[in-house]
């Protein structure tokens, strides 16, 4: 097949992709051709050789993104900061916009390293572990512990981490379990979490989401959907040191709700909100207080 034909191909599928209304159809297009002819990315300034049969492979894949498979399900993997990670049906796919809470962790993490301690952090609802990973491969010396219920993601996120080289510790377990972790009460430095939010009446538009990412990691129960953030602020409670940064994502609605949430326990301080990369409110961020007469912990200051 020669270079022009590439291109051709290419440019069309590119049509199809966007008349299915996929929102990113040249830069599928291009990622679904790297994946036909197995190379990381398609130069079409100096496009590869095409081997036969790449016609029909690429016509398939195509096909299947136009009925909105996910395109990290069609080719397997994902960017998540500076990771690139598995991904499989079952598990939801990590977001871009996620990658700001993980950037909140690291950042956490790393300003505890460099006063010389060994941050403990915790993800919980880890799905495929990209929160997790980040804090284990962006800072050196944290001890990462990523929990999830489902055996699917955790199993995921126990790949990622033999992948990227991590030393990670996965678990199963249930963040509405109030002995979850017990061992870890008060020793924890950073609790981050992605947990399910979307409130039962706010069904996704996207069939990406809607008809691919598992309902346990998308809907967070109760009528406003935050039952399960509700339960992460309540683990954060027991199992945070004081002076421990509890980080979590939530829709851009909940945000007066997850910050009520967290002040109603009464046990932290500098509860506010931040904000993503388009500016949308969509972390809630609090301090675990120490108890009354206690020392300033190390972790307060900044």
């Amino acid at each position: 097949m020669t270079a022009p034909a590439l291109r051709a191909m290419v440019d069309g599928a590119t049509r199809l992709l966007a008349d299915a209304g996929v929102g990113s159809p040249r830069h599928d297009a291009l990622a679904l051709a790297a994946h036909a002819l197995d190379l990381p990315r398609v130069d079409l300034v100096l496009p590869p050789p095409v081997p036969e049969g790449f016609a029909a492979a690429y016509a398939e894949l195509v096909d299947r993104r136009c009925r909105r498979e996910p395109l990290q399900h069609i080719v397997g993997s994902t960017v998540f900061r500076y990771l690139t990670m598995r991904v499989r049906p079952g598990v939801f796919v990590p977001r871009p916009e996620t990658e700001q809470v993980a950037q909140v962790a690291v950042d956490e993490a790393a300003r505890l390293a460099g006063l010389g301690q060994e941050p403990v952090v915790l993800d919980l609802c880890c799905g495929a572990g990209g929160i997790a990973l980040s804090v284990a491969t962006e800072v050196s010396g944290t001890r990462v512990t990523a929990v999830d219920a489902s055996l699917d993601a955790v199993a995921l996120s126990t790949e990622n981490a033999r992948l990227a080289g991590a030393d990670l510790t996965v678990l199963t377990g249930d963040v509405r379990d109030r002995t979850l972790l017990a061992d870890l009460a008060g020793r924890v430095d950073v609790l981050v979490s992605n947990p399910p939010y979307i409130p039962p009446d706010a069904v996704p538009v996207d069939p990406e989401v809607r008809d691919h990412d598992p309902d346990l990691a998308l809907y967070g129960g109760g009528a406003d959907g935050l039952d399960v953030p509700r339960a992460v602020i309540d683990a954060a409670v027991r199992l945070l040191a004081p002076g421990g940064l509890l980080v979590m994502e939530h829709a851009e609605v909940q945000d007066a709700r997850a910050r009520a949430a967290a002040v109603a326990t009464g046990a932290f301080v500098e509860v506010r909100t931040d904000p993503d990369l388009t500016g949308r409110p969509r972390m809630l961020v609090a301090r675990r207080s120490a108890p009354v007469g206690a020392p300033s912990p190390a972790h307060s200051r900044t």
